[in-house]
């Protein structure tokens, strides 16, 4: 994954360098070209590090709409009580409606908010 993420910043690199060479711009276009491919690059590389980080803590989304019991009690301080009372609102059109419901704090919501998503 590594590999991947270098040789991405590497080619991100060799094209911005080709568009810093080209004679039929001004220097002020080639720097703002410059500016907008380093900030993708940045973003890119950002969104790499963080599905790199994801991946490694094993950390898996859990769909509200189509979960077991099981998959729902598996998230932090959710209890099979509390599974239960998410199945039983079913279906969900966004994850925070748990809050709105009433199903959960917005304390409890809190700690599984990047873990849940609602799929239709």
């Amino acid at each position: 994954m590594l590999n991947r993420l270098s040789a991405s910043v590497f080619l991100a690199s060799l094209l911005t360098a080709a568009l810093a060479c080209s004679p039929n711009q001004t220097p002020d276009q080639i720097r703002e070209k410059t500016a907008e491919e380093t900030s993708a690059i940045k973003r890119d590389t950002k969104a790499v590090a963080e599905g790199v980080k994801e991946g490694l803590s094993g950390k898996k989304s859990v769909d509200l709409n189509k979960a077991s019991r099981a998959e729902l009690s598996a998230l932090p301080g959710i209890t099979d009580k509390q599974a239960n009372h998410i199945i039983a609102e079913r279906p969900y059109a966004d994850a925070h409606q748990l809050v709105t419901r009433h199903v959960l704090t917005e304390d409890e919501y809190s700690q599984i908010q990047d873990r849940v998503i609602v799929t239709r």
